[in-house]
């Protein structure tokens, strides 16, 4: 399997996203046919190399690559894996940026609850804080995976302050995000959460200046309703 590596390596540098997506995925799939062995030797490295390329697409496609080598590496290796991403959290290019939030959630889903604490939500709260919009609605989505995966106390100190700033971004596409993500939001966050925190959100984003975050919200006033219900 390792003599695919090289080509899609390749493939995944190259300009063309269509092409660097299809690279992704083909590796993204091959990576469940390495041993574990096979994994530290022939494909961590691959996605080293992906992440600290000199082209922003050989970054960007890094980003899709932790999730599926990190839960079947020894602890030093992830450790290191955890690093890459935080810098391509932080990456100069907003494009890097872009594809590291929108991969921030699936692999908060296999890292230790721990480094989820210590290591991804700080990555979160920066990407939410990102200069660039289309950063920061993506890590509303993530924001939903690591909600489901915390304690009611952990969701309330480390994930609802960055939320409620989302609630309120000065860029209508964040809060249009947050409409849009509410429901699965009130189901990763629980019933108090809910009562003391996403009820006023949700009446705020109802009333929000830009019709299309009204628009958004007013389409999940009947499942935002129906899950209060089932709190009950």
């Amino acid at each position: 399997v390792q003599y695919l590596l090289p080509p899609l390596e390749s493939l995944a540098t190259v300009e063309e996203t269509v092409v660097r997506d299809k690279a992704v995925e083909s590796l993204r799939l091959i990576s469940s046919q390495h041993s574990a062995g096979d994994l530290e030797t022939h494909f961590v490295p691959l996605v080293q190399r992906l992440a600290l390329g000199d082209w922003f697409t050989s970054r960007t496609s890094a980003c899709g690559l932790f999730s599926v080598c990190y839960s079947r590496v020894s602890l030093s290796v992830r450790a290191d894996l955890r690093n890459h991403f935080r810098n391509l959290c932080q990456d100069d290019t907003p494009m890097v940026r872009r594809a590291a939030a929108s991969k921030l959630g699936e692999f908060a889903k296999v890292v230790e609850v721990e480094y989820l604490k210590s290591d991804l939500i700080p990555m979160f709260v920066t990407l939410a804080q990102d200069e660039q919009d289309s950063v920061r609605l993506l890590a509303v989505e993530a924001c939903v995976s690591i909600a489901t995966l915390l304690q009611q106390e952990d969701v309330e100190q480390l994930v609802m302050p960055t939320l409620r700033q989302c609630t309120g971004d000065t860029s209508w596409r964040v809060r249009y995000m947050v409409a849009d993500k509410f429901t699965e939001l009130q189901k990763a966050v629980g019933p108090e959460i809910t009562k003391t925190d996403l009820v006023p959100a949700f009446q705020s984003l109802l009333k929000d200046t830009e019709a299309e975050v009204r628009a958004a919200a007013a389409h999940k006033v009947r499942d935002f309703c129906q899950n209060l219900d089932q709190f009950q």
